[in-house]
Protein backbone atom coordinates (compact mmCIF):
# COMPACT_ATOMS: atom_id res chain seq x y z
CA UNK A 1 0.00 0.00 0.00
CA UNK A 2 1.78 3.02 -1.07
CA UNK A 3 2.08 5.93 1.36
CA UNK A 4 0.94 9.24 0.88
CA UNK A 5 3.54 11.93 0.64
CA UNK A 6 4.14 14.48 4.03
CA UNK A 7 2.30 17.41 3.44
CA UNK A 8 4.38 20.52 2.87
CA UNK A 9 4.82 22.48 6.09
CA UNK A 10 2.62 25.54 6.25
CA UNK A 11 3.84 29.53 5.02
CA UNK A 12 4.09 30.54 8.69
CA UNK A 13 6.66 27.61 9.16
CA UNK A 14 8.29 29.00 6.48
CA UNK A 15 8.40 32.58 6.80
CA UNK A 16 11.25 32.52 8.93
CA UNK A 17 13.17 30.93 5.97
CA UNK A 18 11.87 32.92 3.34
CA UNK A 19 11.80 36.11 4.87
CA UNK A 20 16.19 36.06 5.21
CA UNK A 21 16.48 35.05 2.27
CA UNK A 22 14.14 37.55 -0.06
CA UNK A 23 15.60 40.12 1.50
CA UNK A 24 18.68 38.51 0.97
CA UNK A 25 18.43 38.52 -2.53
CA UNK A 26 16.82 41.98 -3.04
CA UNK A 27 19.96 43.48 -1.36
CA UNK A 28 22.25 41.10 -3.62
CA UNK A 29 20.48 42.62 -6.98
CA UNK A 30 20.61 46.25 -5.55
CA UNK A 31 24.23 45.55 -4.76
CA UNK A 32 24.69 44.34 -8.46
CA UNK A 33 22.77 46.56 -10.07
CA UNK A 34 24.05 49.81 -8.26
CA UNK A 35 27.83 48.72 -9.16
CA UNK A 36 26.63 47.60 -12.67
CA UNK A 37 24.86 50.77 -13.42
CA UNK A 38 27.53 53.24 -11.53
CA UNK A 39 30.13 51.58 -13.21
CA UNK A 40 32.36 50.94 -9.77
CA UNK A 41 35.69 49.79 -10.41
CA UNK A 42 36.56 46.75 -8.50
CA UNK A 43 39.06 47.75 -6.28
CA UNK A 44 36.74 50.47 -4.66
CA UNK A 45 33.68 47.53 -4.14
CA UNK A 46 33.39 44.29 -6.65
CA UNK A 47 29.95 43.00 -7.40
CA UNK A 48 28.39 40.15 -5.72
CA UNK A 49 29.19 38.13 -8.94
CA UNK A 50 32.84 39.14 -8.58
CA UNK A 51 33.29 37.94 -5.17
CA UNK A 52 31.71 34.83 -6.28
CA UNK A 53 33.74 34.52 -9.37
CA UNK A 54 37.02 35.07 -7.37
CA UNK A 55 35.65 33.02 -4.57
CA UNK A 56 35.64 29.83 -7.03
CA UNK A 57 38.66 31.49 -9.07
CA UNK A 58 40.86 31.39 -5.52
CA UNK A 59 39.40 28.88 -3.79
CA UNK A 60 42.94 26.66 -3.79
CA UNK A 61 44.23 29.56 -1.53
CA UNK A 62 40.95 30.53 0.39
CA UNK A 63 40.30 26.69 1.47
CA UNK A 64 43.50 26.07 3.46
CA UNK A 65 42.93 29.59 5.24
CA UNK A 66 39.39 28.72 6.06
CA UNK A 67 40.29 25.63 7.57
CA UNK A 68 42.92 26.87 9.75
CA UNK A 69 40.14 29.33 10.87
CA UNK A 70 37.78 26.86 11.61
CA UNK A 71 40.18 24.89 13.54
CA UNK A 72 40.65 27.57 15.63
CA UNK A 73 37.20 28.53 16.19
CA UNK A 74 36.55 25.05 17.12
CA UNK A 75 39.02 24.67 19.34
CA UNK A 76 38.55 27.63 21.36
CA UNK A 77 35.07 27.27 21.35
CA UNK A 78 35.65 24.05 22.72
CA UNK A 79 38.09 25.05 25.62
CA UNK A 80 35.49 28.12 26.76
CA UNK A 81 32.58 25.11 27.03
CA UNK A 82 34.76 23.34 29.31
CA UNK A 83 36.25 25.77 31.40
CA UNK A 84 32.95 28.04 31.50
CA UNK A 85 30.97 25.12 32.85
CA UNK A 86 33.35 24.00 35.10
CA UNK A 87 33.82 27.98 36.52
CA UNK A 88 29.97 27.96 36.50
CA UNK A 89 29.82 24.83 38.44
CA UNK A 90 32.46 26.38 41.31
CA UNK A 91 30.74 29.18 41.28
CA UNK A 92 27.36 27.68 41.98
CA UNK A 93 28.55 25.57 44.67
CA UNK A 94 30.41 28.52 46.38
CA UNK A 95 28.91 31.83 47.08
CA UNK A 96 32.42 33.01 48.64
CA UNK A 97 34.30 31.59 45.70
CA UNK A 98 31.83 33.45 42.86
CA UNK A 99 32.12 36.93 45.17
CA UNK A 100 35.98 36.71 45.08
CA UNK A 101 36.36 35.46 41.18
CA UNK A 102 33.81 36.70 39.10
CA UNK A 103 34.87 40.53 38.89
CA UNK A 104 38.27 38.96 37.59
CA UNK A 105 35.93 37.01 34.79
CA UNK A 106 34.32 40.52 34.14
CA UNK A 107 37.76 41.97 33.93
CA UNK A 108 38.83 39.40 31.21
CA UNK A 109 35.59 40.20 29.51
CA UNK A 110 35.94 43.83 28.77
CA UNK A 111 39.53 43.60 28.33
CA UNK A 112 40.08 44.30 24.92
CA UNK A 113 41.66 40.93 22.86
CA UNK A 114 43.98 43.24 20.81
CA UNK A 115 45.91 44.65 23.56
CA UNK A 116 46.87 41.42 25.10
CA UNK A 117 46.89 39.35 22.12
CA UNK A 118 50.34 40.11 20.70
CA UNK A 119 52.03 39.52 24.38
CA UNK A 120 50.11 35.92 24.00
CA UNK A 121 51.58 35.10 20.53
CA UNK A 122 55.11 36.23 21.90
CA UNK A 123 54.64 34.38 25.37
CA UNK A 124 53.07 30.74 23.76
CA UNK A 125 55.96 29.54 21.17
CA UNK A 126 53.30 27.57 19.10
CA UNK A 127 51.28 29.85 16.91
CA UNK A 128 48.06 27.55 16.91
CA UNK A 129 48.03 27.30 20.74
CA UNK A 130 48.55 30.80 21.25
CA UNK A 131 45.52 32.15 18.64
CA UNK A 132 43.66 29.40 20.78
CA UNK A 133 43.90 31.22 23.66
CA UNK A 134 43.45 34.50 22.22
CA UNK A 135 40.09 33.01 20.80
CA UNK A 136 39.52 31.14 23.97
CA UNK A 137 39.88 34.07 26.60
CA UNK A 138 37.34 36.20 23.88
CA UNK A 139 34.51 33.33 23.77
CA UNK A 140 34.63 32.18 27.87
CA UNK A 141 32.95 34.88 29.60
CA UNK A 142 29.12 33.94 28.00
CA UNK A 143 29.33 30.64 29.37
CA UNK A 144 30.61 31.59 32.75
CA UNK A 145 27.70 34.31 33.07
CA UNK A 146 24.83 32.40 31.53
CA UNK A 147 25.65 29.47 32.78
CA UNK A 148 25.32 30.49 36.28
CA UNK A 149 22.29 32.61 36.01
CA UNK A 150 20.94 29.26 34.91
CA UNK A 151 22.22 27.37 37.90
CA UNK A 152 21.24 29.56 40.43
CA UNK A 153 17.42 29.94 38.03
CA UNK A 154 15.94 27.29 39.89
CA UNK A 155 12.60 26.39 41.78
CA UNK A 156 13.05 27.37 45.38
CA UNK A 157 10.22 24.27 45.59
CA UNK A 158 12.12 21.58 43.70
CA UNK A 159 15.45 23.24 45.68
CA UNK A 160 13.98 22.40 48.90
CA UNK A 161 12.30 19.30 48.17
CA UNK A 162 16.04 17.61 47.00
CA UNK A 163 17.26 18.70 50.45
CA UNK A 164 14.34 17.58 51.84
CA UNK A 165 15.31 14.51 50.25
CA UNK A 166 18.63 14.58 51.36
CA UNK A 167 20.23 14.94 47.87
CA UNK A 168 24.02 15.54 47.53
CA UNK A 169 25.19 18.58 46.20
CA UNK A 170 26.48 16.50 43.02
CA UNK A 171 22.93 15.42 42.82
CA UNK A 172 21.24 18.52 43.27
CA UNK A 173 23.46 19.76 40.50
CA UNK A 174 23.06 16.98 38.02
CA UNK A 175 18.91 16.13 38.36
CA UNK A 176 17.87 19.49 38.95
CA UNK A 177 20.27 22.66 38.60
CA UNK A 178 21.63 21.27 35.40
CA UNK A 179 18.81 20.48 33.44
CA UNK A 180 16.67 23.66 34.75
CA UNK A 181 19.81 25.79 33.54
CA UNK A 182 20.15 24.55 30.01
CA UNK A 183 18.20 27.16 27.96
CA UNK A 184 20.82 29.64 29.63
CA UNK A 185 23.81 26.99 29.07
CA UNK A 186 22.97 26.98 24.75
CA UNK A 187 22.19 30.80 24.74
CA UNK A 188 25.60 31.19 26.02
CA UNK A 189 27.06 28.96 23.60
CA UNK A 190 25.26 30.41 21.03
CA UNK A 191 27.10 33.80 22.04
CA UNK A 192 30.35 32.38 22.36
CA UNK A 193 30.39 30.81 19.08
CA UNK A 194 30.29 33.44 17.34
CA UNK A 195 32.89 35.59 19.92
CA UNK A 196 35.21 32.43 19.76
CA UNK A 197 35.24 33.27 15.48
CA UNK A 198 35.85 36.90 16.42
CA UNK A 199 38.45 36.32 18.36
CA UNK A 200 39.92 33.62 16.02
CA UNK A 201 40.07 36.58 13.40
CA UNK A 202 41.18 39.20 15.57
CA UNK A 203 44.21 37.20 16.93
CA UNK A 204 45.00 36.41 13.25
CA UNK A 205 45.29 39.77 12.29
CA UNK A 206 47.81 40.72 14.99
CA UNK A 207 49.83 37.43 14.46
CA UNK A 208 49.44 38.20 10.80
CA UNK A 209 51.04 41.54 10.92
CA UNK A 210 53.88 39.84 12.70
CA UNK A 211 54.53 37.86 9.36
CA UNK A 212 52.71 34.25 10.62
CA UNK A 213 50.70 33.20 7.35
CA UNK A 214 47.16 31.72 9.35
CA UNK A 215 43.74 31.60 8.66
CA UNK A 216 41.52 33.99 6.71
CA UNK A 217 42.31 37.31 8.54
CA UNK A 218 46.14 36.81 7.06
CA UNK A 219 44.33 36.74 3.35
CA UNK A 220 42.27 39.81 4.14
CA UNK A 221 45.31 41.86 5.20
CA UNK A 222 47.53 40.51 1.80
CA UNK A 223 44.43 40.92 0.04
CA UNK A 224 44.53 44.91 1.29
CA UNK A 225 48.17 45.32 0.63
CA UNK A 226 47.55 43.74 -2.91
CA UNK A 227 44.49 45.96 -3.58
CA UNK A 228 42.97 42.48 -4.64
CA UNK A 229 39.29 43.66 -2.80
CA UNK A 230 37.50 41.04 -4.74
CA UNK A 231 39.63 38.48 -2.51
CA UNK A 232 39.09 40.51 0.33
CA UNK A 233 35.43 40.39 0.32
CA UNK A 234 35.67 36.49 -0.72
CA UNK A 235 37.24 35.93 2.64
CA UNK A 236 34.83 37.94 4.23
CA UNK A 237 31.80 35.69 2.54
CA UNK A 238 33.80 32.60 4.21
CA UNK A 239 34.08 34.33 7.43
CA UNK A 240 30.08 35.49 7.82
CA UNK A 241 29.16 32.46 6.27
CA UNK A 242 31.31 29.97 9.38
CA UNK A 243 29.73 31.97 11.88
CA UNK A 244 26.13 31.47 10.69
CA UNK A 245 26.49 27.78 10.08
CA UNK A 246 27.89 27.59 13.65
CA UNK A 247 25.00 29.64 15.25
CA UNK A 248 22.75 27.55 12.98
CA UNK A 249 24.32 24.09 14.34
CA UNK A 250 24.53 25.16 18.09
CA UNK A 251 20.32 26.61 17.35
CA UNK A 252 19.89 22.73 16.06
CA UNK A 253 21.55 20.93 18.97
CA UNK A 254 19.48 23.67 21.34
CA UNK A 255 15.87 22.43 20.02
CA UNK A 256 16.79 19.02 19.85
CA UNK A 257 17.62 18.98 23.62
CA UNK A 258 15.22 20.69 25.01
CA UNK A 259 12.21 19.47 22.09
CA UNK A 260 9.34 17.37 23.91
CA UNK A 261 10.10 18.55 27.53
CA UNK A 262 11.32 22.11 28.67
CA UNK A 263 8.11 24.98 28.07
CA UNK A 264 10.66 27.09 25.74
CA UNK A 265 10.51 24.39 23.02
CA UNK A 266 6.82 23.29 23.69
CA UNK A 267 5.49 26.40 23.20
CA UNK A 268 6.87 26.89 20.13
Amino acid sequence: MATRPSPRPPLTERLPWLLPMGFAVLLLGAWQAWVTLADIPAFLLPSPWRIAQTLVQDWALLWPAWWVTVKITLWAFACAVVLGMLIAFAFVQSRWLEAALFPYAVLLQVTPIVAIAPLIIIWVKDPTTSLVLCATLVALFPIIANTTQGLRSVSPGLLAYFELRGAKRWQTLWRLRLPSALPYVFTGWRISGGLALIGAVVAEFVAGTGGTATGLAYQILQSGYQLDIPRMFAALVLITLTGIAQFSALSAVSRWALAGWHDSEVAR
